[in-house]
């Protein structure tokens, strides 16, 4: 098994910055697999989306609506994912998943708020 925590939520207000992380621990076998890792969002009453990606090879994906604005970043020797977020915006509000992928397994961390308010 692979297990995700994540930490760096909270209120802040628009224009204003957060640094989210996910640090992977579990299982060796699994952990060495793990060929993607990522953050993916979920506001009230919407879908879950992906915010952006990286793979072990560097290879890193935004969503449009994020560009310019977030930054994803992997430290692989401790297994842990960042996404530095600048700007916010209150569209930005969602509870804000990690996830990593191995072949055919993907596994989820319980999530963590972020709230972009005045």
């Amino acid at each position: 098994q692979v297990q995700l925590v994540e930490s760096g939520g909270g209120l802040v207000q628009p224009g204003g910055s957060l640094r989210l992380s996910c640090a992977a621990s579990g299982s060796i076998f699994r952990l060495n697999r793990i060929n993607r890792m990522g953050w993916y969002r979920q506001a009230p009453g919407a879908e879950r989306e992906l915010v952006a990606a990286i793979t072990s090879g560097g290879s890193i994906n935004y969503a449009d609506s994020v560009k310019a604005r977030f930054t994803i970043s992997r430290d692989n020797a401790k297994i842990t994912v960042y996404l530095q977020m600048n700007s916010l915006k209150p569209e930005d509000t969602a509870v804000y998943y990690c996830n990593a992928d191995i072949p055919g397994l993907r596994y989820w961390g319980q999530g963590t708020q972020v709230t972009v308010s005045s």
